[in-house]
């Protein structure tokens, strides 16, 4: 069998394939095809602007709550930075008054009462925290609850 047979062998083969292509090319799509189509794309379009609308949506909450974060981390870091200052002047007031006793058990009284202050400081600083910690996980688990349910809401 030549090359030539063997092709006129497949393009008989496929003689009816070929010309079911042909009188499909030249064949009218319905109206409604058409506008079942243009319906559909239309639709989709819609559809693609809702969601990339609630995306936009979704975005400004988690940047919203980014921005609160990097806001608390920044007081934070200054009450942090305010409370080692207050510590180092306590300290340095401290060695003042230690300096200034006339007797051992004027200083060991001294000492008592700055250990005491410290103890308080140290005390009211740790009950601050814990509010302060408190309110900033409750105020950020209502604000995800606000932002989730907005944004629920608004894509059904």
């Amino acid at each position: 069998m030549t090359t030539e047979t063997l092709f006129d062998n497949v393009k008989q083969a496929f003689a009816p394939v070929a010309e079911a292509l042909k009188s499909l090319q030249a064949a009218n799509v319905p109206e409604s095809a058409r506008e079942f189509v243009k319906q559909t794309v239309s639709t989709a379009r819609e559809r693609t602007a809702t969601a990339f609308a609630e995306s936009e949506k979704v975005t400004a909450a988690v940047e919203t709550a980014v921005v609160g974060g990097v806001s608390e981390a920044a007081k934070l870091g200054r009450n942090i930075s305010q409370a080692i200052h207050e510590d180092t002047e306590a300290f340095f007031d401290g060695i003042g008054r230690l300096a200034a006793a006339t007797s051992f058990s004027e200083a060991v009284q001294i000492q008592g009462e700055l250990a005491r202050a410290r103890g308080e400081a140290l005390i009211s600083r740790a009950k601050s925290a814990s509010e302060y910690v408190g309110k900033l996980v409750a105020d950020g688990a209502k604000t995800v609850q606000d932002n989730f349910a907005k944004a629920t809401s608004t894509a059904v």
